[in-house]
Parts: C-alpha cells; structure tokens; sequence
C-alpha cells in the first residue's frame, strides 16, 4: 500500500479498516546471499540500499530484538553536518543531502524538520575554531552562518547571556540541519526494504558466525543456522561481542549516553541549540517536549540506563544556558550504548574474514549518519569497493596510524572522547 493524502482520506471514510501491516514477518530461509546482523537504522538502511541500488540478491536483516529497538530509538533525534574534518566532512554532508528527500524515496514521513542547529561558542579561541568549521561547510556546499551575539538575541533571546562562567559571544547555525523523528526512520527503511523483497527476521540472536578456510559462510541463530556467502555486522555498542564470535578484537570501547525528555510545553525552542562548554544539546519535539542531553557516562558498560550524577551534570548544564527550562517536568530518560573508537569516527571495511564486513564505531554520529552509513556499507558489500564517502573509515588505521581521524586532533587516546 502507498501512503498518499488520497490513501489517509479513503481510510478515514472506510473507519480505517483497511490499513495492512508495514512488512512481513517472514520465517528466516536456510540460505542467503548476503546477512545483515542488526536490525537498527543502519542495518535496515544498509538491506535498504542493497536491494534498491545493487539488486544484491537474497537479502535478511537479523535482529535478537524487535526492529529499531536498540540506538535508533535511543538518541535525541539531531541530524547535521556541521563536522571538518576531511573523511568526517564529505560523509555527513553526503548524509545530510540523502535526509533531505527521504521520506518522499521511502513513501514514509520520518518528520525531518530542518529547523537548523545553532552551536554556541564562549570564547574567542571558540569563535576561530566554528569560522574555520564554517569555511570547511560552505567549501562542501553546506549552508553556514556565524552568528554574532546581537544576531543571537533576536533568534535566541531566553539564553543566559551574562553567565560569568561561559559567557555566550555568538553561534555558528547550519539553516538546513535539525531533527527527525526516531522511530519513523526505522519504521521507513523497514517498510521499504520488506517491499523490495528483503526479508525481516526479528528475535533471532545470532549466537556464532561459521568461518570455513578464513571466509564466511553463515551464521549460527537461536531460531536455527543460516547459510549466506556476506555477512556484515552493524549492531552499533555490542559491535566488540558480535566481532569476537569471529575471533576479532575491535578497537572499540561501549559506553552509555543518556538523553531525557519533559512534559510537552507550548513551542518555545524553534532551533537545536548545542552548548560549546557543557557538552549539552535540545531541541523541542513535534508534542511538545524538550529533548536534550550531554556527555558520555564514561564507564564501559552494555545496560541501557544510565546514572544519577551524569544526569545531574546534564540538568545543570541546561540550567546553565537556559534557566526557564528549571520548571518543566523531566518524563523520563533513556540510555544508548555508544561504540566509541579512539579517535571518534566509524569503521565502515571489511574485515579479515572473507566476506565478512563491518560497520561501527559511531561515537556520537550514528542517527544522523544513518542514510549516509547504509548508502556507503551496501555499496562496499556489493562491489567490494568503497563508496567515496567512506573511504577513509578503514577499520587499519588503528593498526598502521595511517589516516587516524580525530575531530580535535588529539590522537588516539581513548580517555579522550
């Protein structure tokens, strides 16, 4: 079925008994030509691809849980490409450009409202870096303001401008970057992905993947084995368990990131606005609520929860930049397991395995990479060559420190993300 103005009102006058179920739930078949395991927005952007830019054959998309319950319905929600460094840069504006059309290529609203990111800054040290991070957007195409403290104002003017600690000196605003709605980029990669013939398969837990003469050859499940000449890992923080099943060793640490949610109030925050010195960030949903988060708990761990002091330091960096948010009620939070590599970007490369491919280490970048981070890794799995938007995310560089990637320049330190 697709969804059209014409399709909602008929429905509506038919007491919407007519709507169908957005895709199949088929049995897993004994073989496949290519396994996806994960069935978040990167995996089922990636089966997505596959089956619409390659007609890569037989195509299934595992997940031990239920599609898009992992970090894809785990983040807050923020699409942009305000990045500089070379690799980094040319991906997230490929990324960027693949959001702006894609709920009419998925015939599915995933509620992109490029409502524009204004990243803050509170010194003039600041300033020099988002000018230069501003010239690197424009020279790829991207839109990129910088926003003087009176232009602030008038877009922002319920900041706290006089804080004595991080006094706010202007902004750089990406005017085409925002946010999506979550579960909606799921929910539409999956609908179009099952309508090309992929198969879905949910609460299948891979438990081994068979390795015969140093090349795949399927994957051991709990719902029995699958045969399939490809295989690629994209399960996001469980990346270093699922890579062992291998025999690999990822350079990747899991960690938790929390974000949290108020009651819904009356509009009030049109922007993302990112805080330069708090590592904190919000936006206001399409219901009303203000969502927003900070930093990394930094503690290895796989639950998806976080704690109490880490959300304390999120609740007064917002108090910080914003006071007027301290009545509004907190609903509830949540918590991602971030796969964080040393030097803050993915690992999107085959791995030593013969057709076995990997697709990891997102860091803070894996919602809004989603139709990049697809459109590149099928591309890879299909003709064994990179995308050009992918190019520099070899999984070796932390072998050779060749083309470590790191957007403050820092090295790889993993105490540093």
């Amino acid at each position: 079925m697709r969804f059209s103005g014409w399709q909602v009102l008929r429905q509506g006058f038919a007491g919407n008994t007519g709507w169908k179920p957005q895709w199949r739930n088929p049995e897993p078949k004994p073989e496949y030509d290519i396994v996806i395991i994960g069935g978040g927005g990167h995996g089922l952007s990636t089966a997505y691809y596959l089956a619409k830019n390659h007609s890569a054959g037989r195509i299934a998309v595992l997940e031990k849980g239920w599609l898009g319950g992992g970090n894809v319905g785990r983040n807050t929600t923020i699409v942009r490409s305000t990045y500089a460094r070379p690799g980094n840069g040319e991906f997230y504006t490929h990324s960027l450009r693949l959001w702006r059309d894609l709920a009419q290529e998925l015939n599915f609203n995933v509620m992109f409202s490029p409502r524009g990111v204004i990243s803050l800054f509170h010194s003039d040290g600041q300033r020099d870096a988002f000018v230069r991070m501003g010239n690197a957007m424009r020279n790829r195409g991207d839109n990129a303001e910088l926003l003087d403290r009176a232009e602030l104002k008038k877009r922002v003017p319920y900041l706290d401008y006089e804080n004595g600690r991080f006094p706010i000196h202007g902004g750089l605003l990406q005017p085409d970057a925002g946010t999506a709605r979550h579960d909606a980029v799921a929910w539409g990669y999956a609908r179009a992905a099952d309508q090309l013939g992929v198969d879905l398969i949910q609460n299948c837990e891979v438990t081994g993947i068979d390795i015969v003469n140093g090349r795949v050859s399927g994957v051991q499940t709990r719902r029995g084995a699958i045969r399939a000449r490809k295989v690629g890992i994209v399960v996001a923080g469980r990346s270093s368990q699922v890579a062992a099943m291998a025999g690999m060793r990822l350079p990747i640490e899991s960690h938790i990131l929390q974000a949290f949610v108020t009651e819904g109030l009356k509009p009030v925050i049109d922007h993302v606005i990112s805080f330069g010195m708090g590592h904190f960030y919000i936006s206001q949903s399409d219901k009303g609520g203000l969502v927003f988060g900070g930093d990394l708990d930094y503690y290895a761990s796989y639950a998806q929860r976080g704690n109490l002091p880490r959300a304390e330091h999120v609740m007064e960096a917002g108090m910080t930049l914003m006071p007027m948010i301290g009545r509004a009620r907190v609903l509830r939070s949540w918590g991602g397991i971030m796969d964080m590599t040393p030097d803050g970007s993915p690992i999107i490369d085959k791995t030593s395995v013969d057709g076995l491919y990997l697709n990891a280490g997102w860091c803070y970048g894996g919602f809004k990479a989603v139709p990049g981070s697809g459109y590149g890794f099928a591309h890879l799995m299909a003709r064994g060559e990179p995308h050009p938007t992918i190019a520099r995310f070899r999984l070796d560089r932390f072998r050779t420190g060749v083309g470590l990637m790191d957007e403050e320049g820092t090295g790889a330190q993993h105490n540093l993300h």
